[in-house]
């Protein structure tokens, strides 16, 4: 029952996420943003839905179990999902699933940003390896952690690119903290 139910709540809290995404990305456009990375986009749709079948199947088909450290790692499950949601509160109307961006517009440099370049991926890496190991899904756990480093070898250089070519990110980022 714990398996089903926080499959449920992540589902219907990366639903809210895409409707928040599609609410900001018209709000972009409006203002003269445009899309970078989108031919890698639909791939990076497909890993996150697949690594979800992914691990709902092993789970069913292998019958795997909550860990023996099951409370730390929902833990630190629940401590992602904070910082996921510190993530996109200090982007604010920036916040995408796609790499969009307006140019002309000041690069944001505060809540995690401050600390790291993209946060919001450090988030994702840690999801991929502590939702499946909360279950024991290690096959999920390891290919997945896998295409989400590939996939983030060809996002962050793509996105890092569009923020050098439109913004300030090249000089803020440059300068010491």
């Amino acid at each position: 029952m714990f398996f089903i139910s926080m499959m449920v709540i992540v589902c219907i809290q990366r639903l809210m996420e895409l409707r928040i995404a599609k609410r900001n990305e018209q709000w972009m456009i409006k203002q003269g943003a445009y899309e970078a990375g989108a031919s890698h986009y639909p791939f990076m749709v497909i890993l996150h839905v697949s690594f979800f079948l992914s691990i709902i199947t092993e789970v069913i088909l292998f019958d795997r179990t909550l860990s023996p450290l099951w409370l730390p790692l929902f833990i630190l499950f629940f401590l992602t999902q904070a910082a996921r949601a510190w993530c996109l509160l200090s982007l604010g109307r920036f916040w995408n699933t796609k790499i969009l961006v307006l140019p002309g517009v000041k690069v944001i440099r505060r809540g995690p940003y401050k600390y790291a370049r993209h946060p919001n991926y450090i988030v994702v890496a840690l999801e991929i390896l502590i939702l499946p190991l909360l279950f024991q899904a290690y096959y999920t756990m390891i290919f997945f952690s896998l295409l989400n480093l590939i996939m983030l070898s060809v996002r962050i250089p793509a996105e890092e690119r569009a923020l050098v070519d439109s913004t300030n990110y090249k000089q803020v980022f440059s300068k010491p903290k």
